[in-house]
């Protein structure tokens, strides 16, 4: 064999490796999709059942890379917190070593065996059965991968690539060049795996040292991240801080590896080289690379919860600190001192009171006009509103304790006020899908109708001004005010229902618009009763009007 057909070898073995290595993976991805999806809900919070389940997917598709994507894209949904989609890729981290393990076995005569797998792999996928075609495309797979390492090996047995390949690495001796070298190729090839077989291949046929090949894996482990991290490019704030921890946890073990093996690289070459032989250094450095992720593991899983945390500081999420910019009164800091929490208390209820108030004269006016050019706002509004009413719920839960007799009864009354307030705001958003719905219908309020909602609505408008101060003064006058009026407000959904069904009657009104018109009144009503509940808060823990319930 002469030196181009050597190279020749070189390249198209390298080529047949990796075309064997996708063929393999797809196939095998296929196959197991479903059942995938199926293991990846099943994380639930346990770092120990994350990584079982991320080494397990990775090794039967036999890509760490495809692994990490689908984490991702889970975070990204929402279904799968840092915690967890982290501990998945950990797994995926050691399930890709068992690729080293199979690149191992063609340092055996069996490896030639394993290359007929490609021929009953080509042939299975002639059949119609898509099952059956999957396997094949496995098998096919994993016997053209079984062929490009023969040729690898082929054209490494050729003296004058061997020595050059060792004179080269004879000169880059340097560990962290050589980890230098291992992270970009993987990062260009985007596999780990491809890039530990190659050096699995070179150190079984001398073209590289045992102990140069495990700076070289361990490289490859830190450029495997890549995948992960271009993955979560345009995703969450979730998937990126996952992506960050995946990379730091992996350059961290890169450099404390490299500086072990850079200073007890002879002895721990020794004993790998001892356990299985001179004749068996594949099958030594795969085993390397398995070890080295299971001390990896070891190191960074008990730590996982503080590395998430570390992960949430360093990468703040755009839409949460929106939403903390939305909070203008309480404060942590002043659960020390209850009577100043009260007061921040009472004024963040009145500012949460202020957004809802606003969404709700909003989604009226977009179901008047059909005008939607503020319907992000609403939304947003809206988002702000949910994150007060949690913050202030959290707070109080932290402040009850610390309160005295008379506050305890104001704050179960708080509870209550915050709740209505929410559900005011939710009927501000109502609004806004019936307006949407209307829009796309082609319907539209005749002016009658228009002016009958104007009437109600001015009067629900003059609730919330009595409500609030009502909430704010403890003025028991507007709150016999407050009743009258919502009283007036179910008289006045009698009166609307009835006008509305008599045009209807007449062929005056369109009857599509009935759903709308009903849906509109009940729920001005129903803010007027949320309204009168939260003027009788400080009255009634409940915040209804205890006449009423007499």
């Amino acid at each position: 064999m002469d030196l181009t057909t050597a190279i020749i070898l070189l390249f198209v073995g390298s080529a047949v490796f990796l075309t064997g290595m996708k063929l393999m993976s797809s196939g095998l991805q296929k196959s197991t999709g479903r059942g995938v999806k199926l293991l990846f809900k099943k994380t639930q919070n346990s770092r120990l059942a994350g990584v079982g389940i991320g080494a397990a997917v990775t090794a039967l598709i036999q890509s760490s890379a495809a692994t990490a994507v689908m984490a991702v894209g889970f975070i990204n949904a929402g279904v799968m917190t840092v915690f967890q989609g982290l501990s998945v890729i950990l797994g995926a981290f050691l399930g890709t070593t068992i690729t080293g393990v199979l690149v191992s076995l063609s340092s055996f005569s069996i490896s030639t065996y394993l290359m007929l797998f490609s021929f009953v792999g080509v042939v299975m996928m002639f059949f119609n059965n898509k099952v059956i075609k999957n396997i094949g495309e496995i098998f096919a797979g994993l016997g053209i991968l079984f062929f490009g390492l023969e040729a690898l090996k082929q054209g490494f047995h050729y003296e004058t690539i061997t020595q050059f390949c060792s004179d080269m690495f004879e000169a880059v001796s340097f560990p962290p060049l050589l980890l230098l070298i291992g992270i970009i190729v993987t990062a260009l090839v985007q596999s780990s795996s491809a890039t530990t077989g190659i050096v699995i291949v070179m150190v079984g046929t001398g073209a590289l040292s045992f102990e140069k090949g495990l700076y070289l894996a361990i490289g490859a482990t830190i450029g495997t991240v890549i995948t992960t991290i271009l993955a979560t490019i345009g995703g969450t704030a979730n998937a990126k801080r996952t992506a960050l921890l995946a990379l730091f946890n992996r350059v961290a073990m890169g450099i404390v590896g490299t500086v072990v093996v850079w200073i007890a690289g002879p002895y721990i070459s020794e004993f790998f080289i001892s356990v299985f032989g001179k004749d068996n250094l594949p099958m030594a450095l795969a085993v390397f690379t398995i070890v080295y992720n299971l001390v990896s593991l070891a190191i960074f899983l008990p730590l996982l919860k503080p590395f998430v945390k570390l992960g949430e500081r360093l990468i703040k999420d755009k839409d949460q600190e929106k939403l903390k910019a939305a909070l203008k009164f309480i404060d942590d800091k002043m659960l020390g001192q209850p009577s100043v929490a009260m007061m921040q208390v009472t004024k963040e209820i009145e500012h949460m009171a202020e957004l809802a108030r606003i969404n709700l004269g909003l989604g009226y006016q977009m179901m008047m006009d059909l005008d939607l050019s503020k319907a992000e706002e609403l939304s947003d509004r809206e988002a702000q509103i949910d994150y007060i009413n949690n913050a202030i719920t959290e707070f109080l839960i932290a402040l009850s304790p610390k309160v005295d007799k008379d506050d305890e009864a104001l704050i179960g009354g708080y509870f209550h006020v915050i709740n209505d307030i929410e559900r005011i705001g939710d009927h501000g958003a109502n609004f806004l899908g019936l307006a949407t719905r209307m829009k796309e219908d082609g319907l539209a309020f005749s002016d009658t109708a228009r002016g009958e909602f104007a009437g109600m609505m001015d009067l629900v408008d003059h609730m919330y001004s009595l409500a609030m101060e009502a909430f704010a003064d403890h003025n028991r006058v507007d709150l016999e005010q407050l009743t009258a009026l919502e009283e007036q407000s179910d008289m006045m959904k009698e009166r609307l229902e009835s006008a509305h069904y008599n045009r209807l009657k007449q062929q005056t009104c369109r009857v599509e618009l009935s759903p709308f018109y009903s849906s509109l009144a009940s729920e001005l009503e129903r803010v007027a009763d949320h309204l009168t509940n939260i003027g009788y808060s400080f009255i009634s823990p409940t915040g209804d009007d205890p006449g009423k319930r007499a």
